[in-house]
């Protein structure tokens, strides 16, 4: 069975659509800048939330960002897809941190005023935000939330696609959204693993992650949904993979043994063998663990015909939940437009592996097929496969 990719949305730090996300990979821009409220390097979306909410025309109602930042590449994803009684449509969303901005402003408010406001407990989102989309979208079908951490947002895909294949729907809209919020920024500075500078994915130098927040969906259909729906397919998700090494509660394994099983599995499962693989998008955080973690994995796999690679965390910082569905729109863009997105920032290979990702944005690039990586606390690792048609 094939499964059809027939529509992409995505919001960053580098754009507010697919468009624009584009351009600021081409162009060569980061997202990344210095916040005044932190003190660090963010990869902030420009709009705030009534921005979106009145670009959006969206009813009054407390939105946490995550439900924002989700209905709007949601609905860029969506575009004018019709529901079909012959079309069993679901939704399958991702995130780590859920609606938990809002849980911020009501413990802060709560201090302030040393009092307690019923009403925004009830509210609090976690798989709360997917529902909303749903509802804006009119999808009543089958609709899921999944948190893995990191790789949310590629699991999200994953299951969609063997949703789709085990047939028990013929159309899914799935994908991942984090917001920035205190919680997340403290975290994760206080594993040490931040990096006062723009973040330098597989550089030998390379300190640390910069966090983002975005969102990203993408619109998966069997030959029966497309037939019916009439939507022109981008490309096809040939495959997939999760593998969970359980190494640790944070860091990968040193041999990226979860990676090495993650991406051989999605080469199986796409029935293609790995030098068919034209560009990996990486998971690349910036920190000294995963960097090294995932080359390994990457030259276990591919041995001496290692395709070009990069990772795009030095555009978006990195956006959690969101990442594994952000990278993968820009997998189908690179299939669609023929291009390999450069590693921001890389100038120094590492010592261990001597792997040099792809610095520069290359042109007419000849892709067929691109893998893209997502590994989440406690070594779960997600790989998905995009295929040209």
């Amino acid at each position: 069975m094939k499964i059809y990719v027939t529509g992409i949305g995505v919001v960053s730090a580098v754009g507010l659509n697919v468009d624009e996300n584009l351009n600021s990979l081409q162009s060569l821009q980061t997202g990344i800048k210095k916040s005044n409220d932190h003190q660090l390097l963010l990869g902030k979306v420009k709009w705030n939330n009534e921005q979106i909410i009145k670009l959006l025309n969206l009813p009054k109602e407390d939105y946490s960002r995550t439900s924002l930042l989700s209905l709007l590449a949601a609905n860029e994803a969506w575009k004018n897809n019709r529901h079909f009684v012959r079309v069993r449509t679901g939704l399958i969303s991702a995130t780590s941190v859920g609606g938990l901005d809002k849980m911020e402003e009501y413990y802060i408010q709560s201090k302030k005023y040393n009092q307690s406001d019923s009403y925004t407990k009830q509210i609090f989102e976690n798989g709360g935000t997917t529902e909303k989309v749903a509802r804006e979208l009119g999808i009543s079908g089958y609709i899921g939330t999944i948190s893995t951490a990191c790789s949310s947002g590629a699991n999200s895909i994953m299951l969609g696609a063997r949703m789709v294949e085990g047939k028990k729907l013929d159309r899914v809209i799935v994908g991942g959204c984090d917001p920035l919020t205190l919680f997340n920024i403290n975290g994760f500075n206080s594993l040490k693993i931040y990096d006062e500078s723009i973040c330098k994915p597989f550089d030998e130098n390379r300190k640390g992650l910069n966090l983002g927040e975005g969102a990203a969906f993408l619109v998966i259909e069997n030959e029966h949904s497309v037939s019916v729906t009439g939507n022109t397919p981008l490309c096809i998700l040939s495959g997939w993979n999760n593998s969970t090494d359980a190494y640790h509660q944070t860091a990968s394994s040193p041999n990226g043994q979860g990676a090495v099983l993650s991406m051989s599995k999605a080469l199986i499962k796409a029935k293609i063998t790995p030098e068919k693989i034209n560009y990996i998008n990486a998971h690349g955080t910036g920190t000294e663990n995963n960097d090294l973690s995932e080359s390994m994995a990457i030259k276990a796999v591919f041995e001496d015909n290692i395709p070009p690679f990069s990772s795009t965390k030095g555009f978006t910082g990195h956006t959690l939940a969101a990442a594994g569905a952000i990278e993968a729109v820009y997998s189908v863009l690179a299939l669609n437009t023929q291009v390999i997105p450069p590693n921001l920032h890389y100038t120094t290979p590492m010592k261990e592996t001597g792997m040099a990702p792809c610095s520069i944005f290359q042109n007419h690039a000849n892709i067929e097929h691109v893998l893209s990586n997502s590994f989440g606390f406690g070594g779960n690792c997600t790989s998905l496969i995009f295929s040209k048609i």
